[in-house]
Formats: C-alpha cells, sequence, structure tokens
C-alpha cells in the first residue's frame, strides 16, 4: 500500500510515512478513489468512502487488514445476465428521463453535452466508418429508453450516417445557425437517439467536428473515452477496437446485491437527517423558475493559470485541504454572497465506477453517476480556511452513505413537504483531462461547447489539463436578475486569483 501511494503522488515509498498526512502530500480524491479500487482487486472489501475519514496510511492499513480477513473465503458466482434485454435505469438515470419531460419544473431538456473542435482537413468518409465503429464498439450508443424506467441495449443505432454541411462558402452566420440547431438539442431517446457527430466545412479549408451525447449514456469520464476512442479509431482505422468484455446491464447486475445491502443502511442515515437540510441557495432570480418552459443555458468559463492553480494547491494541503474542498468552498463563499439564506444544499457528482467488477469497467461508457447533497453553512464569520474544513468535513460524513442517493433523497425531501430541491451543482473533474492530445490531432482544438441538464440552475464544472485549471458556469440565462451571474462569476475568478 506504501508503494501504491507513493506511485500516485511520484514519491520514493519511504516518503508515504505511516502518520503522514497523505493530503498535505498531494493526495487527491479521484488518486484515493483509484487505490481503493487497486485494493479491492487485491481482495479488501473496502469502498472509497471509508478511505475518506482519516487520510494516513497507518489509519488505511488498519481497515485493509481486517478488511482482508473477511474478503479471503467469500467467492460468489457471476450472476447470469441476459445482456439483450431490458434492464432498469439507475436512479440518476431516472431523474434525467424524468426530468426532460415537459411537465417538469426547469425540465423538457435532456441532459446534453455538445463540442465543437476546430481544425482543418478532417475527411468525412473517414470520420464517418470511425463513428460507426465506436458505435460497434460501446452498446449505450445503441441503447433506447423505455417508458416503464427500463433501458435495453438494441443490436444497432439509429444514427442516419455523418451528415456534412459545406458552408465553405458561406460566412459565419451559417456556422452560427448549425450551432444554435444543435446545442440544445433534446434527443428522442425512446427510439435510440442518444447522440449525434457532425462535420462542417469551413472557409479556408477549415473543418468543424459537431460531437454531442446524451448524459443518459456516459458520464464525464464516459465522454472522454468516447472522444479518445473516436480519435484512435480516425487516426488509426486499422487498429481493432472490439467492446469492452463487460456491458453495463452486467456490471449493474453483478453490483445489484452490494448495492441493495448498502441502500438500505444508508436510507436509514439519510432519513435520520432529513429535517436539517437546507434546501437551494435563495439567489437573485428574474422569474419563478416554474415559469420557464424552454431553460437556455449559456456558458462562463475562466482558465485559472498553472501558476495560480498551483498555488491553491498548496495552499490547499498546508492546511489538510483536498483542492477539490477549496474550490467548493469558494463556490459556496460567492453562493452566500448572494444567497438571502446562507444555509443550502450543494449537488456534487459523483462518478461511482468500480473498476473491481471486471477490468474492461475502465474502458465502459455508461452513466456510472451517484449524487451527493452536501449541506453548506456559512451562517457564522469564520476564517476562509476554517469554513472550507467544516465543507470538507460535511463531505466526508456523507461520502459514506453513497448508497442511497441524492436523487432518492430529494424524493424524501419532496414528500415531506415544499422543498426548493438542489439545483445548484458542483461537478469537480480533477486529476483527469477530458480532451486528450490525440483528439486535438484528430479533430483540432476544442472550441464552442455547452451542457444543460434538466432541473439545475447553474452547473459549475471543473476540468484540469497540463496547462491549467478551466473553470465553466452553466446557468439558464433567463433565470437569473440582469447582471448577477457576470457578478458571481467574476467575484468567484476573483476569488481564486
Amino acid at each position: 500500500m506504501r508503494a501504491d501511494i507513493a506511485a500516485q503522488l511520484d514519491l520514493d515509498p519511504s516518503e508515504v510515512t505511516d502518520g503522514a498526512d497523505l493530503i498535505s502530500l498531494g493526495l487527491d480524491s479521484l488518486r484515493a478513489m483509484r487505490l481503493a479500487g487497486r485494493w479491492r482487486r487485491a481482495g479488501a472489501r473496502i469502498v472509497f468512502a471509508e478511505l475518506a475519514t482519516e487520510f494516513t496510511l497507518a489509519a488505511w492499513w488498519s481497515l485493509v487488514r481486517s478488511r482482508l480477513a473477511e474478503a479471503a473465503p467469500r467467492q460468489e458466482p457471476e450472476r447470469a445476465v441476459d445482456e439483450a434485454a431490458p434492464f432498469p435505469l439507475t436512479p440518476v438515470q431516472l431523474a434525467y428521463w424524468i426530468g426532460r419531460g415537459d411537465g417538469q419544473i426547469i425540465g423538457g431538456v435532456g441532459c446534453h453535452a455538445y463540442l465543437e473542435f476546430d481544425g482543418s482537413g478532417v475527411d468525412p468518409q473517414r470520420l464517418e466508418r470511425a463513428v460507426r465503429a465506436l458505435v460497434a464498439r460501446h452498446g449505450m450508443l445503441r441503447a433506447v429508453f423505455h417508458d416503464d424506467g427500463t433501458q435495453q441495449i438494441m443490436d444497432t443505432s439509429p444514427w442516419p450516417g455523418l451528415t456534412v454541411h459545406d458552408l465553405s462558402q458561406l460566412g459565419d452566420d451559417a456556422a452560427e445557425h448549425i450551432r444554435e440547431q444543435l446545442s440544445h438539442r433534446r434527443f428522442d431517446a425512446s427510439r435510440g437517439e442518444v447522440f449525434d457527430v457532425r462535420l462542417s466545412l469551413l472557409p479556408g479549408g477549415r473543418s468543424r467536428v459537431h460531437f454531442e451525447v446524451d448524459f443518459l449514456v456516459a458520464d464525464v469520464l464516459g465522454l472522454q473515452i468516447l472522444l479518445k476512442d473516436l480519435a484512435r479509431l480516425y487516426l488509426e482505422p486499422g487498429t481493432p477496437m472490439p467492446p469492452p468484455a463487460c456491458s453495463f446491464p452486467r456490471y449493474l447486475a453483478a453490483r445489484g446485491e452490494e448495492r441493495a445491502a448498502r441502500r438500505t443502511r444508508d436510507q436509514e442515515y439519510w432519513r435520520g437527517r432529513l429535517d436539517e437540510l437546507p434546501g437551494a441557495p435563495q439567489l437573485p432570480l428574474a422569474t419563478e423558475p416554474a415559469t420557464i418552459t424552454r431553460p437556455r443555458f449559456v456558458r462562463r468559463e475562466k482558465w485559472l493559470s498553472t501558476g495560480a492553480w498551483q498555488r491553491i494547491q498548496e495552499q490547499a494541503r498546508a492546511h489538510g485541504l483536498t483542492p477539490a474542498m477549496v474550490l467548493a468552498a469558494a463556490y459556496c463563499e460567492v453562493l452566500a454572497a448572494w444567497s438571502r439564506e446562507p444555509r443550502f444544499l450543494l449537488n456534487l457528482p459523483l462518478f461511482d465506477r468500480d473498476d473491481t467488477v471486471h477490468p474492461d469497467v475502465a474502458h465502459l461508457v455508461a452513466d456510472f453517476t451517484n449524487l451527493i447533497l452536501v449541506a453548506a453553512d456559512l451562517s457564522e464569520p469564520q476564517p476562509f480556511a476554517e469554513r472550507a474544513r467544516t465543507l470538507q468535513a460535511r463531505f466526508r460524513a456523507d461520502a459514506r452513505h453513497t448508497g442511497y442517493s441524492g436523487v432518492e433523497v430529494l424524493r424524501d425531501l419532496a414528500r415531506n413537504g415544499e422543498h426548493t430541491g438542489a439545483p445548484v451543482v458542483f461537478a469537480c473533474n480533477l486529476g483527469t483531462e477530458l480532451i486528450v492530445p490525440e483528439v486535438r490531432e484528430a479533430f483540432g482544438e476544442p472550441g464552442w461547447m455547452i451542457t444543460q441538464t434538466p432541473q439545475v440552475w447553474l452547473d459549475h464544472q471543473i476540468n484540469e489539463y497540463d496547462h491549467g485549471l478551466h473553470l465553466a458556469w452553466d446557468a439558464v440565462e433567463e433565470l437569473f436578475a440582469p447582471g448577477v451571474l457576470d457578478a458571481m462569476f467574476g467575484a468567484y475568478g476573483g476569488l481564486l486569483e
């Protein structure tokens, strides 16, 4: 375990002493999740949330050693799964499916990502072959979603083939029109429409690849896998890329028994906390959410320089904080400054991908998202570091009980009476690049991008790259009073700087 931790941090094992604070050595939540997965594969029955209570090797070894003894005699046979049959939606998928309906507040939209890549010389026939190979490799790109709350992987996809928009003799308005058509689409997932790839030929020999996907079939890591695989299939068309040996229905079936046991335990924890959970941040709104029938998301983005990001990480470790929690605490400071109520819920997506089920789970595209609701309390004046530590402690305590999803907690809150939900999201994706170098080589530089999520007001997304930290706010523009989002985002960037 010492060697594993050292390898994650690029340290000599001698530097990882038994009692050293692993956060101060540079460990973050994503690397801790990878370590938990590695140790599960070695036979320890642990989950990441159990590591999140104390970040020392001594504490982790004590936990793992006790779980090795439990794990040794157990050998469960693999369950038979009909991978062509319908199978249930996860709680988060079900929330996306219901939320996309026209009758929902801030609904009527799919959970959708749209990206553009600007380059030159992309070959249409080669790109179409690459997309078809991608569909053959990833079963969830052939999924259909039924009204009875199930999903099913089909043999084929209704994708019609590559649409090529020849705009080479037209101006910028034509390209803007294509973006307007594609960027906020709601796919008909009941027909298996869950993704699209198109190509625009622009003046001067330039090209633009349009890529979009419904997050019913992928999470953020799945989006990275899709882009990376598509680039490799385009760059190396003769290299075979067979489907992963583990499918999503097989994965869910393998985890079913464990999930059921955890759900019962964690349901009790969250139902015991319902009365103390606050509502959404009470931000200055221009209109009631129920009056918006077709939400339109607008992006604000900022790059934090490598130097500034490095300073934040160093300060975080010096105070026993993960960099992700420092960013979350800064986000909460800004929300509280504009909110009429200093206590509110923050909606945090977790990517609950257990690669101990099968080695190929690491390459599987599906929506592994879970949600955790973290209560932020800024009602008392405190130094920033102290507030961040309080938020981190709350997150660690709640992260032990993710067997009962935040989606289910929100349903319980709604049953108990009026509740504003958790429409403000903090999606932190540190430790992995969304767009890897092969994608740039194949299709060009990433350009315009937008995401939308049903029943969400404001979605903060963070992605880490070698050249800096990308901060994006995707928000329902018409919901907020004029100038509010610009002021909040400016304050957030200023605070981090």
